[in-house]
């Protein structure tokens, strides 16, 4: 693995810095998610104890068909919200100018995830490059290591 450039050591503090990776929640919750496009969305789920609903935004790795989003566990399947899937599937995403749609969380196999990162590098070379240094930089993990996940509205 190469050492982080200084732009990556600083995405890598920001993504540990909470009040920066939670403020498009704020601004998804107020209706103004669209704001960010389709390569963003954010994951209403339920916690597995507390049964409360929390959130979070993940950046679209994929979007093979209309009702089909896929998504990666930057900090593997420890992420709060990828045991809160794993426990409960039944979520509700956000994105563009669709809000609140119900899908189905569905980890996805180790084949399966690596076909979609091989797309995502294809569609998006520069957010690739950006991207893979900064979470390998905040997590000390490869990428291609990391769990995706599918979610199907509808």
């Amino acid at each position: 693995m190469v050492p982080p450039s200084r732009t990556e050591r600083f995405g890598a503090r920001a993504l540990r810095t909470r009040w920066v990776v939670r403020a498009p929640i704020v601004l998804y919750r107020v209706g103004l998610g669209s704001l960010f496009g389709s390569r963003l969305l954010m994951l209403e789920h339920t916690g597995r104890r507390t049964g409360v609903r929390r959130y979070v935004t993940l950046e679209v790795v994929d979007h093979p068909e209309s009702a089909t989003y896929v998504v990666v566990s930057g900090f593997g399947v420890g992420a709060q919200w990828y045991r809160n899937i794993t426990a409960n599937p039944h979520v509700r995403i956000s994105t563009g100018f669709r809000r609140k749609v119900a899908a189905i969380a569905t980890p996805m196999t180790t084949d399966e995830s690596a076909l979609a990162l091989e797309r995502y590098i294809d569609h998006h070379p520069k957010a690739w490059t950006r991207l893979r240094g900064t979470i390998e930089a905040a997590t000390g993990t490869p990428v291609n290591t990391l769990p995706m996940v599918r979610l199907v509205t509808g």
